[in-house]
């Protein structure tokens, strides 16, 4: 099939570019083409392509930015959305729209299905719903791909800040009191090349995260264990982290269509940090 991924520089963007161009014909494109913001340049640029498939990765996702710009959140992961699922259809395309944990409000208590009702605290969770309800407006072969916690070996992420903070230090402090889903890009790529073939998965709404929960205290400890470094994790408090947004306190996500067409859940989270931990150093 002939994909085009949008946000193709970005550090899901180059593992999906990676995962997909062996068996599909791969059009990469970034915010060095064209601007999402721009509808005549992204219906331009979607119909020139021709692609069977869109990818949309494009999105503002710096959520302390995004609180501090919500007009520059909105016009990238609302707008922008809304015109790359709108030359979707007009090319008569399937859209793969990525999404975030951060649509939901972190009150439930235990991770959150596809079923669950969204309920963003912020800017970023808040923009990208409103992305994610463009995409189901306008293209009715969609798949919205909800992910979490994102490290990655080609791009600034968690992970490699805890391992780069440690070097030197006999501790650090990190937030205890968040729970989530850390998710590899790698896997979240292979992941949609498989969603992506035909049948493979029903249209709509789809978690995508490795297995298993932690909080960002016990990942960052993990990621230590497996760098081999010496440095231990204090948990702190979200409070005591200075921060202009309201994050979550637990955003952990499952998917009940992965466990309903008897599909294997991604591996868990630790192998996945370990493989990480291999290819960065």
């Amino acid at each position: 099939m002939k994909v085009l991924i949008t946000g193709a520089q970005g550090m899901l963007g180059r593992d999906l570019c990676d995962a997909l161009s062996q068996a599909h014909e791969v059009v990469a494109v970034d915010m060095d083409d064209f601007d999402i913001t721009d509808a005549a340049a992204t219906l331009d640029t979607v119909l020139a392509a021709r692609p069977e498939i869109v990818i949309h990765g494009a999105a503002m996702t710096d959520v302390d930015g995004c609180e501090r710009n919500p007009e520059g959140a909105f016009a990238v992961n609302a707008r922008g959305s809304w015109n790359v699922a709108q030359a979707s259809a007009e090319a008569g395309a399937r859209i793969v729209h990525i999404s975030t944990d951060f649509v939901f409000d972190g009150e439930k208590g235990k991770p959150y299905t596809e079923f669950d009702p969204p309920n963003p605290l912020g800017i970023y969770g808040a923009s990208k719903l409103a992305g994610e309800n463009a995409v189901r407006a306008l293209v009715p072969h969609h798949y919205i791909v909800r992910s979490a916690w994102l490290f990655g070996a080609r791009g600034k992420n968690f992970v490699g800040t805890i391992l780069k903070a440690a070097q030197g230090r006999d501790e650090i402090d990190v937030v205890g009191d968040q729970i989530g889903s850390p998710t590899y890009t790698r896997d979240l790529a292979k992941a949609i090349a498989e969603l992506i073939l035909p049948g493979r998965l029903f249209p709509g709404t789809h978690h995508l995260v490795n297995s298993e929960t932690c909080s960002w205290a016990e990942l960052a400890a993990e990621a230590l264990r497996a760098a081999g470094s010496p440095t231990r994790v204090k948990p702190i408090s979200a409070a005591d982290w200075p921060s202009p947004t309201r994050r979550p306190a637990y955003s952990a996500l499952c998917s009940r269509w992965l466990e309903f067409q008897g599909l294997p859940a991604l591996r868990d989270w630790r192998e996945a940090v370990r493989s990480f931990v291999e290819e960065v150093l």
